[in-house]
């Protein structure tokens, strides 16, 4: 099924995608993330889709897109509310159809994948302004996850502290939490989340 992953950055969005998809079926297969923020738009489409050889000037040879790499396993969309409308429209029919076709291409070609999204945008005013397609939200939210914010999970800051301290110590030195310290980490509101917690313990 897919699903929808929401929450404020730094909560841990892209951990939780590369969970669901280890504890799948499909995790001998590839887990292929597409930032939909840090490709360019006018990029984004032969990206996903691929492209034929002479399909546009500089299309020298065949190049297959992500959602064709990814068959057989999951294609992870990070930061979805970046996606242009026109791209949510040919996103949607993939979810339809499950098919694909490269840009100059005219033969559809099936694929077999599991659609995980994320974003930090508020997707209902996203809707209502008419940025985001409706019906592509509802395609996408089979399953809906929320991830809380780190101030809303303090039982947690001690498990991920102990974790990012070991990851940096790296067996070279031996380091603990004392409990004063871990008093000042659940006082903080942190708002940059486990990004911020993590850096403020590489930093220490």
């Amino acid at each position: 099924a897919p699903v929808l992953l929401l929450g404020e950055n730094g909560t841990g969005k892209d951990l939780l995608a590369q969970a669901i998809h280890r504890n799948s079926h499909r995790a001998m297969k590839p887990f292929v993330t597409i930032n939909c923020g840090a490709i360019p738009a006018d990029l984004l489409e032969s990206e996903l889709f691929g492209y034929e050889s002479g399909a546009f000037t500089g299309a020298t040879k065949l190049k297959p897109g992500k959602l064709e790499l990814a068959n057989g396993g999951t294609v992870f969309f990070d930061e979805l509310g970046e996606l242009s409308v026109n791209l949510q429209a040919k996103l949607l029919r993939v979810l339809q159809t499950k098919e694909i076709e490269r840009l100059g291409g005219v033969q559809p070609m099936r694929i077999d994948v599991r659609f995980i999204a994320a974003t930090n945008r508020n997707i209902g005013d996203m809707i209502e302004k008419g940025s985001f397609r409706e019906d592509l939200y509802y395609r996408l939210k089979v399953i809906e996850l929320t991830m809380p914010k780190l101030d809303e999970r303090k039982e947690d800051i001690k498990d991920l502290a102990e974790f990012f301290i070991g990851k940096y110590a790296d067996g070279k030195i031996s380091l603990s939490l004392s409990r004063e310290a871990l008093d000042v980490l659940e006082q903080y509101s942190w708002p940059g989340n486990i990004m911020e917690l993590e850096n403020v313990i590489h930093r220490s």
